[in-house]
């Protein structure tokens, strides 16, 4: 179950940076609103959402919600070793170091 979350949560990752890097960005307009010839108004409302602007909202809902779903998941894990069979190697214990003695 975690591993087809993990995959998701990659796929996803990587379809929300190539649809973040593919968008103009809104200051892509602004030089040519001042004379420029534009039919895009500089400042103005850019109206509705394109299919990359809803494409990346979608995805990063998905992201959010796998991020959500393996930090739960991993916290309901017990903590494993990769080295099964091994035992902790014994912590040595230090004597207390006794003062010199005073004249």
């Amino acid at each position: 179950m975690q591993t087809v979350i993990t995959v998701f949560h990659v796929i996803g990752a990587l379809v929300l940076i190539i649809a973040i890097l593919l968008q103009a960005g809104k200051g892509a307009a602004m030089g040519s609103g001042l004379g420029g010839g534009s039919s895009q108004t500089m400042f103005g409302s850019s109206g509705a959402g394109n299919f990359l602007t809803k494409l990346t909202t979608g995805v990063a809902i998905l992201f959010m919600v796998t991020s959500l779903t393996l930090a739960i998941l991993s916290t309901k894990k017990d903590s494993r070793s990769i080295m099964q069979g091994v035992e902790e190697p014994v912590k040595s214990q230090k004597t207390p170091v006794e003062p010199p003695p005073s004249k």
